[in-house]
């Protein structure tokens, strides 16, 4: 009888270990930011945008999942004050780039997951800007309290056309690069 208790309560161990629950661990929006970088012939801008909300799910110690939504109206350049501060805030708010008013908010939802090294994940996810979706690939490195990663974002597949060289093939020194790089660190 004992050996029988002792192969049942293996038996529940085992069961426990296999059946791991996923973790939701909230991202904190105002200890969180997004920077980005957006280049063009004659040079570039910097700037941030805000995350309204976020999530990280882990099974165990291993992300598993997550969603995001950024606060697009939030959008503004770190580069510049004042006057050309506004006048640039402001078309890129406008249906030139990003729409704000009539697309007031931004999501990625994780769709895959894979582990690259140790606390350093590949992620695919639905990435929503302008009511457009499209995948992205992007590194996620992750500490017990906090997740960081870089990426690039073609804003043409967005319908950000504006002073686009691929679209626009006799803009000159007037063109801006397609693509627009993220940094963005989490805490949580």
């Amino acid at each position: 009888m004992t050996n029988l208790k002792s192969i049942a309560l293996a038996l529940v161990v085992v069961l426990s270990t296999l059946s791991v629950t996923a973790q939701t661990k909230k991202v904190d929006a105002t200890k969180s930011s997004i920077s980005w970088t957006a280049k063009k012939v004659t040079g570039q801008h910097n700037g941030t945008v805000n995350l309204k909300s976020g999530a990280l799910v882990f099974k165990g110690k291993k992300l598993a999942g997550g969603t995001f939504l950024v606060d697009m109206s939030s959008l503004t350049a770190t580069d510049l004050q004042g006057e050309w501060q506004g006048k640039l805030n402001g078309h890129l708010k406008s249906e030139d780039f990003f729409g704000t008013e009539k697309f007031p908010t931004a999501t990625l939802v994780f769709k895959k997951v894979s582990v690259k090294a140790p606390n350093v994940y590949t992620v695919t996810g639905d990435l929503t800007i302008k009511g457009i979706t499209n995948p992205v690939t992007f590194d996620l490195a992750t500490t017990t309290n906090s997740a960081a990663t870089s990426l690039k974002i073609d804003r043409t597949k967005y319908d950000i056309k504006y002073n686009s060289a691929s679209i626009f093939s006799s803009i000159g020194d007037k063109a801006i690069d397609d693509n627009f790089e993220l940094a963005v660190a989490l805490t949580f």
